[in-house]
Formats: structure tokens, sequence, C-alpha cells
């Protein structure tokens, strides 16, 4: 079986305990993985003066595969995201979130089934802000024909290889009639290549009501960068939280998967974090890659293990145990799984 080489950061705060479970856990999946971990964030500008290195980006150029545990961006100050800097330096145009209920989780809702895919590289979000004159700042709207164009083309094409039936596009093209506007246009000129999927659209307030509403009426979502950032996190909580959410940023030059939650300073080294958002985010990773198998085997555990009862369960999502707790568990049933079909 040949080896996978995948860049590894770990990041801040919970983000070594998580990257360790999800570390062992991948390899009793029995996936052949060679990893090279890599610092990022303060220790990165503690140790090197940047916080994301040259050589973190030349090793996800080389591997097109990495794997991201959460780091602290500093509020107002310091330095930029290491998110947006990674999405922006590497081309990472397409945000996937699948946002999935899952067994044990008390939510107001069931049985829910969406994709958030969020546009990743302009708009709003980008940052592209300058003082004009003191008290009056400016943030420049960036929406252009070609991103637009292939992050509608990269829902789609998710839609067909899913099976999943319909894309819904996410705007304001009422009152911003322009830049909204050509999303919107660009959204159903490539909605003209897939006649066997459903394409529509909704106003973006109107979604999010419509989200609290029912949200089992939607499939997958297609965003403007901003939209979909508030968008991705409104679904999450549909089904309990960031803390139980895969997260992706794909590109040509490559794909980060990532935890989407923060790095929780406050329980670091307590053995207290939950792993299971980036245990989905490996899953989605491992299906990258092309380990279909452990990726079913992995999410199967899961499954199981959120369906058992509180004891693997950490806190956050009303069990008792811990992360070590929950990384063992996961592992015995997984070996279970293998030692069973041999």
């Amino acid at each position: 079986m040949p080896q996978h080489r995948i860049t590894l950061l770990p990041g801040d705060g919970i983000g070594p305990e998580v990257t360790a479970s999800v570390v062992a856990i991948i390899e009793c999946a029995g996936v052949p993985v060679q990893w090279d971990s890599y610092f990022v964030g303060a220790e990165a500008v503690s140790r090197f003066g940047d916080p994301l290195p040259q050589e973190v980006l030349d090793s996800i150029l080389r591997n097109k595969v990495a794997l991201k545990g959460p780091v602290t961006t500093p509020v107002g100050t310091g330095f930029t995201s290491i998110n947006v800097r990674l999405r922006k330096t590497l081309d990472l145009y397409a945000n996937l979130r699948p946002v999935k209920s899952m067994p044990n989780i008390v939510t107001k809702f069931e049985n829910i089934d969406l994709v958030v895919v969020r546009e990743n590289t302009e708009d709003l979000y980008s940052g592209l802000e300058h003082e004009v004159v003191p008290g009056v700042v400016e943030s420049l709207k960036i929406i252009t024909e070609r991103a637009s164009t292939r992050i509608a083309k990269f829902a789609f094409e998710y839609a067909r290889a899913h099976n999943r039936k319909r894309v819904t596009a996410v705007h304001k093209a009422n009152i911003m009639k322009m830049s909204d506007g050509l999303f919107l246009n660009c959204f159903r000129n490539v909605a003209k290549q897939y006649q066997n999927i459903q394409a529509d659209d909704r106003i973006v307030d109107n979604l999010c009501m419509q989200l609290v509403i029912d949200p089992n009426q939607f499939d997958i979502l297609l965003l403007e960068n901003l939209y979909g950032d508030i968008v991705s996190d409104l679904a999450a909580g549909l089904v309990g939280g960031l803390g139980v959410v895969a997260g992706a940023n794909i590109g040509e030059n490559g794909a980060i998967f990532e935890a989407v939650h923060g790095s929780a300073p406050d329980i670091a080294g307590q053995n207290k974090a939950n792993p299971l958002a980036l245990l989905q985010s490996a899953v989605l990773m491992l299906q990258h890659i092309g380990e279909m198998d452990a990726a079913r085997r992995v999410q199967n555990a899961i499954v199981k293990i959120l369906a058992s009862g509180p004891e693997h369960r950490t806190r956050d999502i009303g069990g008792r145990g811990s992360t070590s707790d929950f990384t063992a568990a996961m592992c015995e049933t997984l070996r279970r799984g293998t030692r069973a079909s041999d």
C-alpha cells in the first residue's frame, strides 16, 4: 500500500491535542501516512518571525494535502489570519462545509444533511480596507466573473459526484445589483450545464430565516465569501456547533482540511478538547486522497461511538469522557471492525 505524505499543522491552544488524537485514529484505521509537521501562528512568530513561514507553504505545495488544527488569530492587532493567508496564497478558492446531524447530539432539528460551499478568495472578507480620511474607512467588495464561475462549477460538480439534487445560490442582488448580481448571473449560466441538478436562489437574510425554520428544505448552499462565513457557522449551530462539523479549503494547488472552531486556550492541556471536528475533516481528507474504505470505516466508528453512550463523548456534546477516552474508543472500534472483517 503506497504511503501518503501529508503536511500537518497542529496549531495552538487545543490544536496539538486534537491533532494528536486524529493522527492516532488515522493510524488505527490502517492508513499509511508520513506526516510533515510545522509550526504556524504565535509559535512560528516566536521561532521564525513569521506566523506562516515559507517552508509551510512549500510543504503544502509539494504534498498537495494538509491537515490543520485551530490557530489563534489576534483580535484587532497582531498578525493577520493564518486561514485567510493560506487560502489567498495557495488560491484555495472553495470552502467546503458538510453539515449533518449526529447521534446523541441534541438539537432542535433532526436528519439535517446540508453542504455549504463558500467562495474563498474575494468579496468583503478579503480585507481590502483603507482609511479615506480620519474617521472614515472604506472596505472594498470585489466580485469577479472568474471566481464566481469556478465556485459555481465546484458546487455543481460536488452535487454530481455526491448524488445531491439541488444547489441554491445565496446573495443580496436585490440591493447590490452589480456585485451580487454578477455572482448570481454566473451561477445561472453554470447551472445551464447541469440540467439534472435543480438550481434556485435565495436572498441571504431570507435564507437565514428559512434555515432556522426548516433547514431540511435545502441541499447545497452556494455563497460568496462573507455570507458563507456567517451562514456556515449558523448551519453548524443547527447540528451541535463548530465542534462537530468538518471543514476543507480546496484549490488546484492543494487542499487543507481543518477544524473550523477556535483554539480554546482556556482548556488547552486539560484533556477536555473534542477531536470530532478535526476528525470529521480528516474523513473528508481521506476521501480526497482516495482512501474511501478508511474514510467509511472512520465515519462508521464515529457514529458508533456517539450512539454508544456518554462515557466516550466529551463534555461539550453532552458526555463525560476526555480527549483520550474518545481517541481510545475510536481506535478500539476500528480494530474490532478490522478483526471482524478478517
